[in-house]
């Protein structure tokens, strides 16, 4: 049964009851205030002036804000960019399947390269070719709003929101550096070395990883204690 949590995962959900509650309600009231700003703002009172993949976004920016996929410049270039294309695919690509099937991969493509990484981009593209017609008939407008308009909002309220939990930061440059002190360069330069030699994107934020290289380098050395400790009584003990 062990092998099969470790490999899907579920051991590395520690999250405490207090965060999964904090987190849903940031959920619930980004949508919530998504809505009624939206309403506001463009007189759309049926909800239709809102991008589904903001959903995914909120998942993001209220149950993992020091993400690195969670950050403003992915929220906001990721979903701009990944409309752009989408729109773009949806109006030169005739085959609506082959236009959804270039307008996710080329808005992963893009994100890659431009460090905007946002997973619900790529709803966002997909929303942009198989929308309907009233996505189709917003054309290249349907960047600016609703997309980049919902992003925003998204971005402002997680702002707020999780200025008010002291153990949460938004965006993850906030981090509070005078209680956990400045990494130094070394490490900063370890770190770029390690990720590169990996080849992999890992979604932490610089500071969370050279924070929980130190967190299992003193896990290490308690562990370690212990084990001496033991032997120390066994060998008394004979």
């Amino acid at each position: 049964m062990r092998r099969w949590t470790e490999w899907l995962g579920v051991e590395l959900n520690v999250v405490s009851t207090k965060e999964k509650a904090v987190a849903t309600a940031g959920g619930m009231l980004s949508i919530l205030l998504l809505c009624l700003v939206t309403e506001a703002c463009v007189g759309i009172v049926d909800g239709s002036a809102l991008v589904a993949s903001m959903g995914a976004s909120a998942v993001l920016l209220f149950a993992v804000p020091h993400g690195q996929l969670s950050q403003p410049w992915p929220v906001i270039a990721g979903h701009g960019l990944s409309a752009l294309v989408g729109v773009g695919c949806a109006a030169w690509i005739g085959s609506p399947i082959l236009a959804s099937a270039m307008a996710v991969g080329l808005a992963i493509g893009i994100m890659h390269w431009l460090k905007c990484i946002h997973p619900p981009g790529g709803a966002t593209a997909l929303t942009a070719v198989l929308g309907g017609a009233a996505i189709r008939d917003l054309g290249f407008a349907y960047v600016l709003c609703p997309v980049m308009a919902n992003a925003a909002v998204m971005i402002a309220v997680a702002v707020a929101f999780n200025a008010g939990f002291r153990w949460r930061r938004y965006p993850a440059a906030w981090v509070n550096r005078s209680r956990m002190g400045d990494p130094e360069r070394s490490n900063h330069e370890d770190l770029v070395e390690a990720l590169r030699n990996l080849d992999l994107f890992v979604d932490l934020a610089e500071d969370d990883l050279l924070r929980l290289g130190r967190e299992l380098s003193k896990a290490r050395r308690r562990r370690a204690g212990k084990v001496a400790k033991a032997r120390t009584r066994v060998k008394n003990a004979a």
